[in-house]
């Protein structure tokens, strides 16, 4: 196992990568759009660039947390801000039902809130927020949960970040990456994507090492043991039986891709610069369900 992989802080520092817009990177993230308020201060009515996607399991609804705030989408095509609010969602994960976690910055108008939103809590499906640790000094842009446990990826320190509830942490590789995947099975069996294609750590994220001839791969999710899913910086979207050790391709997204997520045993979801895609023979073929 190695503790950290070359060129690890220039691929992972998604902030200096949205504000940069470097050629390598932006094939996995185009710049930053300014928040979509308009001269009056209203509230967005579409995500101007997506970190993450997920589905809450108390309904079924997909959530994206994005640049302009956390949306749900609505009926066939439409797409609603929760709670009005305009903080911008770089990390965001569901933790249960209504039971939202997420990270990254205030928005315009919230003067009293530092920069850095460490680790922030819903029990309400987004309408409220609360702080559960880290404020000031932390910048999640990725969150998984499994196991009961909450595995963060610090942009500020570059460092993977692991917690048995959301208040002490404990602070392991310091390694670049754009996203990470927890296996369902095994809480120590931890992958992450990098410049240089995907890594793993059999050690709960103290060590990684790199998987030999893997795709570069943006973004993970990993529903069951043998389904982990990612998608690729060119849109095509990888499947992997064996925890991410060997990966076949399947369909493929026009355009640069943004977050994945999965729901089901066939469902596959891509925000991607244009909108969000939507497979349902895993990844096989894709439609625009929603456009951004």
């Amino acid at each position: 196992m190695v503790a950290s992989l070359a060129g690890g802080r220039w691929w992972s520092r998604r902030a200096a990568l949205l504000v940069a817009c470097t050629a390598t990177l932006s094939l996995v993230a185009s710049c930053a759009r300014e928040s979509h308020e308009d001269d009056h201060g209203e509230a967005a009515t579409s995500p101007a660039h997506v970190h993450a996607l997920a589905i809450n399991p108390a309904d079924d609804t997909l959530y994206v947390a994005s640049h302009d705030g956390l949306f749900r989408v609505t009926g066939e095509t439409g797409t609603e801000q929760v709670a009005g609010l305009t903080q911008d969602f770089m990390g965001f994960a569901i933790a249960g039902p209504d039971r939202f976690l997420g990270s990254g910055h205030p928005g315009p108008h919230d003067t009293d809130q530092p920069s850095h939103l460490g680790l922030i809590e819903s029990t309400d499906a987004g309408q409220t927020w609360h702080s559960l640790s880290l404020a000031g000094e932390v910048d999640f842009h990725a969150l998984e949960v499994e196991h009961d446990r909450v595995y963060g990826y610090d942009s500020v320190s570059g460092t993977l970040m692991v917690s048995g509830d959301g208040k002490t942490w404990d602070r392991r590789a310091r390694v670049g990456i754009a996203d990470l995947a927890v296996s369902p099975e095994d809480a120590e069996h931890v992958v992450v994507t990098t410049e240089d294609g995907p890594a793993h750590s059999t050690d709960g994220g103290r060590g990684f090492a790199p998987t030999s001839g893997g795709p570069v791969l943006a973004f993970l999710d990993w529903p069951s043991a043998d389904r982990l899913v990612g998608v690729g910086t060119d849109g095509t979207v990888h499947h992997s039986a064996d925890g991410g050790r060997t990966w076949q391709p399947r369909g493929r997204v026009p355009s640069r891709p943004q977050a994945i997520t999965t729901h089901g045993e066939s469902e596959v979801y891509v925000a991607a610069e244009d909108g969000i895609y939507h497979s349902a023979d895993d990844g096989g073929t894709f439609t625009l369900s929603r456009r951004l």
